[in-house]
């Protein structure tokens, strides 16, 4: 076999070395899909080779051909992977060794030359296992490495999207917006311009009926004018005759007094257009809300569900967000968008019938169990009881006389101090006094799924 060359195990359709070879009964060999393949191209069953038809539809296996192309391949690939053996490039001997001194793989030869006297050795294989452990502990820290950068990349991607489906959807709720205020400012058009009209033809019609009585009495005038004219213009005697009638019509006609346009007759363009801007943005507060504080939720647990105007907040189903750094480190919480470092803050929070709820601020960085921790100061409902805790003291119990439905926060920041109170009755809660630093974010918590609300705060114009 060894001197056969490989032609002589090709199949005459493919040329490649036979692949379940079948035989015909004219003794030429083929691959058994060459064949089929062949056939199905002439639509007549011939052998490729003499032409001859055959009998049979599915020739027999050729048994012994294909073991003799195994056994060729097996001794081809061995050959190969033999050929393929890195010899020494001094004495093209195998490399069974690896010299510890110059880290590299060398023959016996090498290891009784002088290059290598006094040198330490260890076998090719054990030498190899030693390296690949100390190259998979030296490879740890990349892998470890890449496998953050992967998982940074993924969340890169989502942020990416989440930036693009946030977009959306803030640009369709700002067009809502400005759509409900085109309607108001439309409606408030129309309402002045349809007045103006109205007052416009009431009083048109007004001086319409004063010129027709005015043309009235000029058309009974001119007639006693121009009888009486006619009676001047008559003869002597004709005149006489008539002067005691003429003269009785004349002062029988009564001499109204003079016609003048009544105050107010004009159209009030005063009303229509005074200060015209300002009373329809003194009317548009009646259609705004103001919230005191506005709930980011780029801060918002992924459990959390921020209302469309971010002044509510409850728990949902988990979501898929970004991690970016804002994101509040305490679970189930949200953080306002605004910070404070002075002054005096207040905002309403109605608790409703959440059984699960916390309020307070958060922010700076306070040292904890020698660590560097987040300062809050909260109160915290659950379970019916209402407790006080802060990271710069010690965790209370409060007495809680009646179930809290809104709840005031005022925070005052130069005074240190932080108060809660029932906004219902007017009481207070609880005070925290703090020297505070940094800035402080309203702070809310909830695991439950109604909601807490920031209420609104009263708007007013002053001038």
């Amino acid at each position: 076999m060894s001197s056969r060359p490989d032609e002589d195990l090709s199949c005459p359709v493919c040329h490649d070395i036979f692949k379940d070879p079948v035989v015909l009964s004219c003794s030429h060999s083929f691959c058994k899909a060459c064949l089929q393949s062949w056939w199905r191209e002439k639509k007549t069953r011939e052998c490729p080779c003499c032409m001859r038809r055959s009998s049979k539809s599915d020739p027999p296996r050729n048994l012994a051909l294909k073991n003799l192309c195994e056994a060729f391949l097996l001794k081809s690939n061995r050959r190969a992977s033999a050929a393929s053996e890195p010899l020494c490039s001094l004495h093209s001997e195998k490399l069974k060794l690896f010299c510890l001194d110059h880290q590299q793989p060398v023959c016996v030869i090498c290891r009784d030359s002088k290059t290598h006297n006094n040198h330490r050795f260890r076998p090719i294989d054990e030498a190899a296992q030693d390296h690949r452990g100390k190259l998979q502990i030296t490879l740890k820290p990349l892998q470890e490495k890449l496998k953050l950068f992967e998982e940074v990349k993924g969340n890169f991607d989502q942020t990416a999207e989440h930036i693009k489906v946030k977009a959306q959807h803030t640009e369709r709720q700002i067009k809502e917006q400005f759509k409900k205020l085109h309607q108001f400012l439309e409606e408030e058009e129309e309402a002045r311009i349809t007045a103006l009209r109205e007052e416009e033809e009431q009083k048109s019609q007004m001086m319409k009926e004063k010129m027709e009585a005015l043309s009235r009495e000029i058309a009974a005038l001119s007639h006693t004018v121009r009888a009486t004219e006619d009676e001047l213009r008559a003869e002597d005697v004709s005149f006489l005759k008539n002067y005691k009638v003429t003269v009785e019509r004349v002062q029988q006609r009564p001499l109204l007094d003079d016609p003048q346009l009544d105050s107010g007759a004009l159209i009030d363009v005063a009303k229509h257009l005074g200060n015209l801007t300002f009373n329809i943005w003194k009317k548009m507060k009646e259609k705004v809300s103001y919230s005191p504080v506005i709930l980011d939720p780029n801060t918002a647990d992924p459990e959390l569900v921020v209302s469309e105007h971010l002044t509510s907040v409850r728990s949902g189903d988990r979501q898929q967000l970004p991690k970016n750094p804002e994101r509040t480190k305490f679970s189930c919480s949200v953080r306002g968008s605004e910070g404070f470092n002075s002054g005096t803050h207040s905002w309403d929070v109605d608790v409703g019938e959440n059984k699960d709820w916390e309020l307070g601020v958060l922010g700076e960085k306070i040292q904890m169990n020698k660590k560097l921790q987040s300062g809050l100061w909260r109160i915290l409902f659950s379970n019916r009881k209402l407790t006080v805790f802060s990271t710069s003291g010690s965790e209370n119990d409060l007495p809680l006389k009646k179930k809290l439905q809104r709840v005031r926060v005022q925070l005052d920041f130069d005074k240190g101090t932080l108060s809660f109170s029932d906004l219902d009755t007017n009481t207070r809660i609880h005070t925290f006094k703090h020297t505070f630093t940094g800035t402080l974010f309203p702070y809310i918590y909830t695991e439950n799924r109604l909601p807490l609300r920031i209420l609104p705060a009263k708007v007013c114009v002053i001038v």
